[in-house]
């Protein structure tokens, strides 16, 4: 079987929550926060992890397999040519796909769980 998952972020929007240390602790790992620190645009890349985790989310909890599931359990970190995979912290047998991209306003996240 497979399920689906996507989300789509307006990036200012997140800007103003990304503003708040507490907020992001909560959302994102250490690992996370340190790969887009990389960056001089480091919202956008935020704003796609974050698209990244709800797209997953939302695919895990169409499954069935989880009935919740935190965000920070969800990792979302980059290979070394830059291309994101996924790490389900407390879900490890799983596997999923992820796909981010973002463009002007937006971060766009699409996932794939295969079961």
């Amino acid at each position: 079987m497979f399920y689906v998952g996507t989300d789509i972020i307006k990036i200012d929007r997140f800007a103003k929550l990304s503003e708040d240390i507490t907020f992001l602790n909560k959302i994102f790992t250490e690992n996370e926060i340190n790969y887009c620190n990389k960056y001089t645009d480091v919202v956008t890349h935020l704003s796609g992890k974050y698209a990244g985790k709800e797209s997953v989310k939302k695919a895990l909890l169409s499954s069935g397999i989880v009935k919740r599931i935190s965000l920070k359990d969800i990792e979302i970190l980059n290979r070394s040519d830059k291309c994101p995979y996924v790490i389900l912290n407390s879900h490890k047998d799983i596997n999923c796909k992820i796909s981010i991209s973002h463009d002007g306003d937006y971060a766009l996240a699409f996932s794939l769980l295969e079961l």
